[in-house]
């Protein structure tokens, strides 16, 4: 493979995965472990204690305990406060161990700014939908945002892993969906508040 399109592939890579980091920390690392370990993702030789069965078993534990809260009322909307930070760290942190052959400054540079930024923009996402959810059902419809949430994080992860471009383009997607929709809010939120009489 050309060199050029390897790197490309790698970064492809990396932004997918920390796009599904966005919806679920844990889940997404827990994948790119497993691919790893089993050899069917190659990692920056820093990172290899990602693909070890210690960090196997410590990512399940996380990831489980993590799935499981999300289905806890109150304790969800709690979660979206401790993970927001998380997830950016942990989505520059996957780019950069999946980016390979590339300087140190370049690779965590794209890691950080392009890895951190997705992962930021798709925990927004499931930050907003699960605030709307419980203000309009009053948490009912959680639940239902958080299965969305985690099939999110693995087709996500996978498809990352099986076809790297074409996860790329899907986050380009959400991400593009996500500015239309949030401008949306704004605007609905402005009109609401040019409707209400002055008092």
């Amino acid at each position: 493979m050309d060199a050029s399109v390897s790197i490309a592939a790698s970064i492809a890579l990396g932004i997918g995965l920390a796009a599904a980091v966005g919806f679920r920390v844990f889940l997404p690392l827990l994948i790119a472990a497993l691919a790893a370990y089993t050899g069917h993702l190659r990692l920056d030789d820093s990172f290899a204690w990602l693909g070890s069965m210690t960090a196997i078993t410590m990512l399940g534990v996380a990831a489980v305990v993590e799935l499981a809260a999300y289905y806890v009322p109150a304790v969800d909307n709690l979660l979206d406060t401790i993970t927001t930070p998380l997830a950016l760290v942990a989505g520059a942190v996957v780019s950069a161990a999946v980016i390979t052959d590339m300087p140190p400054l370049i690779k965590w540079s794209t890691a950080i700014i392009a890895g951190g930024g997705v992962a930021a923009v798709t925990q927004g996402v499931t930050t907003l939908v699960r605030a709307k959810s419980t203000a309009f059902t009053a948490g009912l419809g959680n639940p239902v945002v958080s299965t969305v949430e985690m099939l999110a994080a693995v087709i996500i992860a996978l498809l990352a892993l099986l076809a790297p471009l074409a996860a790329l383009a899907l986050v380009v997607g959400i991400c593009w969906a996500t500015v239309r929709t949030v401008s949306r809010f704004l605007r609905a939120d402005r009109a609401a508040k040019q409707k209400r009489p002055a008092p």
